[in-house]
């Protein structure tokens, strides 16, 4: 890690940043991510100071102030600066063709959002090691019938297999925040493991379930499934969206739009396309989308 530190500078609530200074937390966070020789490590966030130590590494950083007080500290070009929002990041891009080992201290104001945005790259990411808000870690791992499982708990337990590792107290930032954090270790599983599902139909759906959570799924996915479609994934109509584990979630996903929503989607594509370019309803491979709706509750 850096040993020098940028005075003067003020973290910026903007960027949510609060700096990790307390060298005790910084030492046992870079032991857990445990950096290999020829690993590709990515830093999200390093502020002033990058937490693990390797030959070469990459670093995102939104503040043009503490990137270029990081390159003074890797005059040998060791650090790969990419100046950029991790939120906008096109994750596809960044070291092409390569694993990589993702790991940083995440904004708690985008810290959901930016788990979202790295979904897509898991494939080719070995581990991420990530310093949350301890509440939003909570939900994370959170066991269905807990109150903390939720819309996040099901989309990133379907990608991930995730520890929580410790927590780390606000005295060890600067300026100190007003909860917890916590270390989550997050291991991509194997594609050959993942269980088939249109990820748009499932991301929508499980969206839609946890809209309002005292709502029982009929009425809560009503948009996607008639009664035989519940009685084909194997799931009760009364059931509520936090007492259903992620295989759940999936079967539903996987059951044939109900007729409501084919008629939906058949209204909508009638109002935007002519007459004579109106094609059949959606097959069973091709699942219509359900209107749009507020955004869930993680």
């Amino acid at each position: 890690m850096t040993q020098e530190w940028l005075e003067g500078h003020r973290a910026r609530k903007r960027f949510g940043q609060n700096f990790l200074h307390d060298h005790h937390w910084i030492e046992r966070i870079a032991r857990a991510i445990d950096p290999k020789p020829g690993d590709e490590l990515i830093e999200i966030g390093p502020g002033q100071a990058v937490i693990a130590r390797a030959e070469r590494q990459t670093a995102v950083e939104i503040d043009r102030d503490l990137a270029a007080f990081l390159r003074t500290q890797f005059p040998d070009g060791s650090l790969e600066l990419i100046e950029a929002d991790a939120l906008t990041l096109d994750w596809s891009t960044v070291l092409e063709g390569k694993r990589l080992r993702v790991f940083g201290n995440l904004p708690y104001n985008i810290s959901s959002p930016l788990l979202f945005a790295l979904l897509p790259a898991a494939h080719r990411i070995i581990d991420q090691h990530f310093m949350l808000q301890k509440e939003v870690v909570d939900r994370m791992i959170a066991a269905p019938g807990s109150k903390t499982y939720g819309r996040l708990s099901v989309m990133l337990q379907y990608r991930y297999v995730m520890h929580k590792l410790f927590d780390v107290p606000p005295g060890a930032f600067t300026p100190a925040p007003k909860v917890t954090s916590s270390i989550v270790r997050m291991v991509p599983k194997p594609e050959e493991k993942l269980l088939p599902v249109d990820w748009n139909v499932f991301s929508a759906l499980v969206a839609a379930a946890f809209q309002q959570r005292r709502k029982t799924m009929r009425n809560a996915i009503a948009d996607f499934l008639d009664e035989e479609g519940f009685a084909e994934a194997g799931v009760l109509p009364t059931a509520r969206a936090e007492t259903l584990d992620v295989e759940a979630f999936v079967r539903l996903a996987n059951r044939p739009p109900s007729e409501r929503l084919i008629k939906a989607h058949r209204a909508f594509h009638s109002s935007f396309w002519p007459r004579s370019s109106r094609g059949a309803p959606a097959s069973r491979g091709e699942s219509p989308r359900p209107r749009a709706r507020k955004p869930a509750n993680d």
